[in-house]
Parts: structure tokens; C-alpha cells; sequence
């Protein structure tokens, strides 16, 4: 555990409700020459109540605790060279199992055979975790990915199929690709959609430099889609990675965060319809320079496997 000074380890599980104060006593322990001063608090939706409880009203109640995971994030999302060289390994092993995934769709084979195909290229790369989501449709239907317990379709010949690679590669660093696939000749209309959702995202890219207001980005992104009388986004449609899959700056009106160089950025416009899911996922990397660059190689096109 590079960087790591000391670990103090217990088997505590979620499941086993009576080991639940466990990590606290663990807590105090490694907190006691602390137990009279300000100590912060890192990711604290995702800590137990079990184990705050503990710290509150245990061996260092007479502590101050305070949220720190704001002045945290401002470090953790500004990459160094070493963890940039990593993030484009990452992207690169993408591109990868995306083209060899794709190559490799046949009619027959189900959704989840699909999916697991592109996890088991990324971990001869170097990955370890992710999410694999896809979805199989008739033309004319919204192939609009799902996670695994919804990828029991079986392909047909002239379907399209849509897929999500958002695993980490080397060293724990995330981004994330998606594409689109028809298993013959994709419709004009298919390709108008998908140009129009490629045009939002260089609507975006436009404005993506060091210092941006991740609201007007947000703002602007939703003007496009009225514009062209598209559904305006609702969801985190642009938004920072790193060791977390989700990492901050989340674009959106409530993200306080401005953009900065070196921030590693996955950015997935879409819309669904009553015909089609028209979407595109990559990554984009604020250079030192406030040059963006696109991360992925994968061309921004429906792949046509007819």
C-alpha cells in the first residue's frame, strides 16, 4: 500500500450487524494522540453510521469533526504526470476491447456474452473493476443499455447494439466508452440522431477550458437540446474521473467547482426517443497548456458489422 504509513485491519461486515462497532474501536486507536483536535471527515457518504457514532460519542467525542472532502477533491481531481500516463493506458486498453468486442458480435449470442467479453479483455490489460452495461434492439427501438440482469437478450441479425466499457486499467485510474453497433446498415435517420448528439458534445468541447463554470456549461448544453427540440439533460451528463468513477467536477447548475487543467473529464450527451438511443461516451483531458484532448481513438461513428 504505497503511500500508506500504517493499516489496522478487522473482520468487520455490514452483514454481521454485531461486528459493527469494530472499525470504530480501530478508529480510536489510530486517532488517540488526536482525541482534543479538529479532525476531518474524507467521502462521508459513503462512511457508516456505525462508525460516526463511534467517533462522536466514543474516546474522542471531545474531538472536532469537520467535513473535509471539498478541500480534498480540489487536489485529488488535478492529475500529475505519473497518474496522466495511467489515465491514457486506461483509455488506451478501452479503445481496445472496444474495437475487439465489436468485431466480435454475432447473432446469437446473447448481450451478456457480450459484456463479458470486454471485461475479460480489459483484465488481460491490466483492470481490475467496472461497469459493463449493454443493450441489444430491433432497428426502430431504443437500445438503451442495462446492467447485467437485463443483458439476457439474444441478437439478431439487423439489430443494434449499444455498449458501455467504465472500467479502470493500470494503477486504479478510470474512463469510460461507449458506442453504438448495427448488425447490418444503419438507418439515415439512425446516423441524423447520432450526428445531432455528436454536435451537442462539441457544443460542449467548445466551451470546456481552464477556469469554466461547470452551470453555464450545464446551461448551454440544455439550450443546445431545445434548440433542437431534444429532451434537455437531467442527469450528470459530463463529469470528472480519476480513481473514482464519479469524480468531481460534476457539470451541472449545483457543481461550485470550476474547471482546471489536468482534470481527466468523461463527457456522455444523449437522448432517448421512441426509435432510437442516440448517445457517444469518451474522455477528455484538460492539457497544462488549457488544451483539451480527446482521449479515446475509437472514430465517433454507428459501426456498421454488415
Amino acid at each position: 500500500m504505497r503511500g500508506i504509513g500504517r493499516v489496522l485491519g478487522t473482520p468487520s461486515y455490514a452483514s454481521a450487524m454485531y461486528s459493527a462497532p469494530y472499525d470504530g474501536e480501530l478508529a480510536e486507536k489510530a486517532l488517540a494522540r488526536y482525541a482534543k483536535a479538529k479532525i476531518g471527515l474524507l467521502g462521508t457518504a459513503g462512511i457508516s453510521y456505525a462508525l460516526i457514532e463511534r467517533l462522536r460519542n466514543g474516546a474522542l467525542s471531545g474531538a472536532t469533526f469537520v467535513d473535509a472532502s471539498d478541500l480534498v477533491d480540489q487536489i485529488k481531481c488535478i492529475k500529475s504526470d505519473e497518474e496522466i500516463a495511467l489515465i491514457r493506458k486506461t483509455a488506451a486498453m478501452q479503445d481496445l476491447a472496444m474495437q475487439q468486442t465489436m468485431a466480435a458480435i454475432r447473432p446469437g449470442m446473447r448481450d451478456i456474452e457480450v459484456t463479458a467479453l470486454a471485461e475479460q479483455i480489459g483484465h488481460a490489460h491490466g483492470s481490475e473493476q467496472g461497469l459493463f452495461l449493454a443493450a441489444s434492439g430491433k432497428l426502430g427501438t431504443p437500445a438503451f443499455f442495462g446492467n447485467r440482469h437485463v443483458q439476457n437478450r439474444v441478437i439478431q441479425e439487423g439489430d443494434s447494439f449499444t455498449l458501455l466499457i467504465e472500467n479502470n486499467g493500470p494503477g486504479g485510474y478510470y474512463c469510460e466508452i461507449g458506442r453504438t453497433c448495427v448488425l447490418g446498415k444503419a438507418p439515415q435517420q439512425m446516423k441524423d440522431e447520432f450526428e445531432l448528439i455528436l454536435a451537442a458534445q462539441r457544443n460542449t468541447l467548445a466551451l470546456v477550458r481552464p477556469g469554466a463554470d461547470c452551470k453555464e456549461i450545464w446551461e448551454s448544453h440544455n439550450a443546445f437540446m431545445r434548440a433542437h427540440k431534444r429532451p434537455e439533460e437531467n442527469r450528470v451528463y459530463f463529469h470528472g474521473q480519476g480513481y473514482d468513477m464519479v469524480e468531481r467536477p460534476l457539470v451541472r447548475f449545483d457543481e461550485p467547482m470550476k474547471l482546471a487543467a489536468r482534470m481527466n473529464l468523461a463527457m456522455h450527451p444523449a437522448f432517448v426517443n421512441d426509435s432510437v438511443y442516440a448517445w457517444y461516451c469518451d474522455n477528455f483531458l484538460i492539457n497544462a497548456d488549457g488544451q483539451v484532448e480527446h482521449l479515446h481513438r475509437t472514430p465517433q461513428r454507428i459501426v456498421e458489422l454488415g
